[in-house]
């Protein structure tokens, strides 16, 4: 029971199509085995990349795929409904190219973009570290400038893609200045003193490889850094209102394959003489989950839509990053009580749904700092959008 599409173009529905096939023939028949044994999928990304579907988000001329974001994330929940580890990837791979996308030169993209947004180069995104996940101006990875180098010394912690990704985009600090000493830089895994720890044990997404990066006197030429010194929080802060939405598509089409698992098992699965989907107290569990789904995809496509048009997003982006993965979190449990003793099992698939909802309302800033980022809004009208007259609520009121 595929979610529905609505497209504006045929191109966009021929990249729906193209990504169910896809996620089809390569991904569904490896992703309990990968994920089982921890198995990090490369060549997968690789099939990806050379059906374009890694840099989808970005212009045409670079390599990218020109699409809007709306039909990118789109995309994004048809890969999570089948591989969750996988749509992060793709999402972080996004993340990582946006420094250069939209604040490098034309020369740095030029050179660098085509090979990245082609899917021959994996990224990562650097920016967490382990004393500061939620506050990133207080990271202390330092890059000092050494004539035409910078020397990198620190820690990344919850790197996805570390120890795999081809080239990371890193964040550190460049002075002392809290918000404005953070500068951002392009860095190839293979450059000497990069080295990547073992890969952390997590609840879920196991076959998506998360890693702390190490920089022991990591040299990175000057024409490395991307914008300018110390914009590097700048860049990080408007990356992260785009990787919200990555993640809340992903969490979004997570839910849709837990519920389509769940529905699936209720029209076959049989008490009292009648399917258990025909139990009002099961379908109208069935219709919450729907619901939810709905809800979470409409609020984040409303969302995109905002980005695509240039408009500020920051409020909608942490709305549906919230809702998106609160929603899956309560729709992949309930999937797992709809099949009962045997949801309990790894025998189906929606008891790792569930573990993999749970980093969703962690990561790209936990939900609670969404509710900040949503509150703080509260107190300042957003730029360019439609209020309420004042004086039209004391005639409403009275």
């Amino acid at each position: 029971m595929p979610a529905t599409r609505f497209l504006a173009t045929d191109e966009a529905a021929a990249l729906i199509h193209l990504t169910r096939t896809l996620a089809v023939r390569e991904l569904a028949p490896r992703v309990a085995e990968a994920e089982a044994d921890e198995t990090f999928p490369r060549e997968v990304f690789l099939t990806l990349g050379r059906a374009g579907l890694l840099g989808l988000p970005y212009p045409e001329e670079y390599g990218g795929g020109g699409q809007p974001y709306e039909v990118y994330l789109q995309v994004l929940e048809e890969i999570a409904a089948v591989w969750s580890s996988v749509a992060v990837g793709v999402s972080v791979h996004a993340l990582s190219c946006f420094g250069l996308a939209a604040f490098g030169t034309e020369a740095q993209r030029k050179e660098w973009l085509p090979d990245m947004l082609g899917g021959e180069l994996l990224g990562a995104y650097c920016l967490s570290e382990p004393h500061a996940g939620s506050d990133p101006a207080a990271m202390r990875t330092r890059a000092v400038r050494d004539g035409d180098e910078y020397v990198l010394n620190g820690a990344k912690a919850w790197t996805t893609h570390g120890g795999h990704a081809d080239f990371y985009t890193v964040m550190a600090r460049t002075s002392d200045d809290r918000s404005r000493g953070i500068s951002c830089f392009l860095v190839p895994a293979d450059t000497v003193g990069l080295t990547a720890d073992a890969p952390e044990r997590k609840m879920g997404l196991t076959g998506s490889a998360t890693a702390t990066v190490r920089f022991d006197d990591v040299r990175v030429p000057v024409r490395r850094r991307i914008g300018e010194e110390g914009q590097g929080l700048r860049i990080a802060l408007t990356a992260l209102d785009s990787g919200r939405l990555g993640i809340a598509a992903v969490a979004t089409g997570l839910s849709q394959g837990a519920f389509d698992h769940a529905v699936r098992y209720a029209q076959e699965r049989e008490t009292f003489g009648k399917p258990i989907i025909e139990h009002q107290g099961l379908a109208f569990v069935l219709a919450d989950m729907g619901a939810a789904i709905e809800s979470a995809r409409a609020t984040t496509l409303a969302a995109a839509r905002l980005r695509d048009r240039g408009r500020p997003f920051t409020r909608e982006a942490a709305i549906a990053k919230l809702v998106a993965t609160d929603n899956a979190m309560k729709v992949t449990t309930d999937a797992v009580q709809v099949l009962g003793g045997y949801g309990y099992t790894r025998d189906f698939p929606v008891e790792r749904y569930m573990r993999e909802a749970k980093v969703m309302q962690i990561f790209e800033g936990t939900n609670q700092i969404q509710r900040s980022v949503i509150s703080r809004a509260l107190t300042e009208p957003a730029k360019g959008t439609v209020t309420v007259l004042d004086t039209a609520v004391p005639k409403i009121l009275n």
